[in-house]
C-alpha cells in the first residue's frame, strides 16, 4: 500500500485527502508536512482510529498503542517509560538478551566452525526476537531447544502467527460498514476469537507468576510480569490485570516482528555490500577485538554500526506507513482544512527516499549519516511525536547487539553470486518477499565462545 500512495504523492502531492469508504484520509509523504502534523498539530492528531482489530483484541481501544489520548493513555505510557523500558529496567535485563544471541551464535556454528555452512535467516531472527521478548515478559522459551512445555509453546506460536495475520489485514467493514454483513461477520469472529485466545494464554501468564511468586528463580522474579504484580500490591487500580495484559500484548506483538524484519533487511543489505560489511567488522576489531562479545555498552562506540541500523531503517522501516492517528478536531494542515475524525497516514517510506532531503536516496549508503543527514524529522521508522514508539530503546539494543555480534563472529558471503533479492513482501511490518539464506562460517571467537560455554565471555 506504501507503494501505490507514493505514486499517489508523485502525481497529487504530499498531502491528499482520500476516502476510504465513508472514513477521511489524509496521506502525508513530505517531512515538512509530517513535522507539522506532529509539532504544531501533535495534540490533535495523537488518537488512534477506532477499528475492528483494536476493540476486540486491543481490550477496547486501552491497550498504549490503541488508547485514546487522555488520562489513561498518560498512565500507560507513564507505566512504560519507567517501569517497562527506562534504562535501569532494560539493564536488570541484559543477561536474557546476552543469553539467547549467544544461543543463536553457538547453533549457526555447529556446521560452519571448519567451512561455510547454509543458513535460512529469517527462522533465526523470528526465534531469537521472540524468545528474548517472551523471556522478559514471562521468563520462558517457546522456541528453540529449551522449551519445558512444548504445548504451551505451541499455543503460543499459534497465536503469534495468527496476530501476525490478522494485524495486517484490513477490514472492509471498518470503511464501509455495511460489508460487515456480507460475508456474515467471518472477519470479525475470526478476531473475536483470536481475543478470546490471547487473553486466556496472557492471563494464565498471569495467574502463574501470581501463584508462584514464592517459588519462582531469579529470572523470573525480574520479568515484566513480577515486577508489574509487585506495583498491583500497593497500587491496584493503576496495574489492573487487563492493564498488564495489554502491556505483555505490546511487548510481543509489536516488538518481536518489527525487529526480525529489520535484522533480516540489515544483513541482506551487509551481504549486496561486502565493502559495508568489512567495515563494520574492521570498527569492532578496534573498538572491542577479539577477546569478547560485543555487548551493549559497546554500542555508543560504534557509530558506523549504528549507520548501518540507520540507513537500513530508512530504506525498509518495519511500519511503512506508521501507525495510523485520528485527529480529534478540525486543524489546518499544508494550509488544507483537515475536519475532525480523519485518518492520518504518514508515509514513512516515502519520506525516507524524498531526493529532496536524501542524497542518492535509493542507495544503502550508512556513510550519509556521519554528516547528520537524519537530523531533524527526516528519519522516522519509530514514528514522531508524543505516540511515537516508546520501545524504540529496546529495538535499538536488540538489533545492535545481535547485528554486532554475527559481524564479530561469522564471515558472510552469498549464496551464489547473484545478489540478494531486495524485493518486499506483503505484511503490515514490510517483510521480505523471498527469506534470506546466507553462507556463514564460524571466526576464531566462536571456538572461544564453546570452549567457554560455563564462564562468561562478555566484558
Amino acid at each position: 500500500m506504501h507503494r501505490t500512495l507514493h505514486s499517489l504523492a508523485q502525481k497529487y502531492g504530499s498531502i491528499i485527502f482520500l476516502r476510504f469508504g465513508c472514513r477521511p484520509v489524509v496521506v502525508v509523504s513530505s517531512s515538512s508536512a509530517a513535522e507539522e502534523c506532529f509539532t504544531k498539530n501533535d495534540i490533535v492528531f495523537a488518537n488512534r482510529p477506532k477499528l475492528l482489530v483494536g476493540k476486540y483484541i486491543a481490550y477496547n481501544y486501552t491497550t498504549l498503542v490503541q488508547a485514546p489520548y487522555g488520562d489513561h493513555w498518560r498512565n500507560l505510557r507513564r507505566i512504560g517509560a519507567i517501569e517497562i523500558f527506562s534504562t535501569h529496567r532494560l539493564n536488570m535485563l541484559l543477561s536474557i538478551r546476552r543469553d539467547e544471541i549467544k544461543r543463536q551464535l553457538t547453533k549457526l556454528s555447529h556446521h560452519s566452525m571448519q567451512d561455510y555452512a547454509k543458513v535460512e535467516l529469517k527462522s533465526v531472527f523470528n526465534e531469537l526476537t521472540f524468545n528474548i521478548m517472551i523471556r522478559m515478559v514471562a521468563g520462558k522459551s517457546y522456541y528453540g531447544d529449551d522449551v519445558s512445555n512444548e504445548e504451551e509453546a505451541r499455543k503460543f506460536r499459534e497465536i503469534m502467527k495468527e496476530a501476525v495475520r490478522y494485524g495486517g489485514v484490513s477490514n472492509p467493514g471498518d470503511f464501509m460498514p455495511i460489508l460487515n454483513w456480507i460475508d456474515g461477520g467471518y472477519f470479525k469472529k475470526k478476531v473475536i476469537s483470536l481475543a478470546e485466545k490471547t487473553d486466556k494464554f496472557f492471563q494464565g501468564l498471569i495467574d502463574e507468576h501470581r501463584n508462584n511468586k514464592e517459588h519462582s528463580g531469579l529470572e523470573r522474579k525480574n520479568t515484566m510480569v513480577d515486577h508489574l504484580l509487585s506495583l498491583q500490591e500497593s497500587q491496584p487500580d493503576y496495574y489492573t490485570d487487563e492493564i498488564i495484559k495489554g502491556l505483555i500484548q505490546i511487548m510481543l506483538f509489536a516488538g518481536t516482528d518489527t525487529s526480525a524484519v529489520t535484522l533480516e533487511w540489515a544483513m541482506s543489505n551487509l551481504l549486496n555490500h561486502p565493502n559495508i560489511l568489512r567495515k563494520a567488522r574492521d570498527e569492532i576489531e578496534n573498538q572491542v577485538g577479539q577477546e569478547c562479545l560485543v555487548d551493549e555498552h559497546h554500542l555508543s562506540k560504534l557509530p558506523y554500526l549504528q549507520n548501518i541500523i540507520s540507513e537500513t531503517l530508512r530504506l525498509y522501516p518495519a511500519a511503512p506507513l506508521l501507525v495510523p492517528h485520528m485527529s480529534s478536531d478540525d486543524c489546518t494542515l499544508g494550509g488544507y482544512d483537515v475536519p475532525r475524525g480523519t485518518l492520518l497516514l504518514v508515509n514513512a517510506w516515502t519520506i525516507h527516499r524524498d531526493p529532496t532531503i536524501w542524497d542518492d536516496p535509493t542507495s544503502f549508503k550508512p556513510e550519509r549519516f556521519d554528516g547528520g543527514e537524519g537530523e531533524g524529522h527526516k528519519l522516522m521508522p519509530f514514528g514522531l511525536g508524543r505516540r511515537s514508539c516508546p520501545g524504540s530503546g529496546l529495538a535499538q539494543r536488540v538489533i545492535g547487539l545481535t547485528l554486532g555480534s554475527l559481524i564479530q563472529c561469522f564471515e558472510w558471503e552469498r549464496v551464489s553470486d547473484k545478489n540478494i533479492d531486495m524485493m518486499e513482501g506483503k505484511g503490515i511490518t514490510m517483510p521480505k518477499a523471498v527469506p534470506l539464506e546466507a553462507m556463514c562460517k564460524a571466526r576464531p571467537i566462536m571456538k572461544k565462545i564453546l570452549l567457554l560455554q560455563a564462564q562468561p565471555v562478555y566484558p
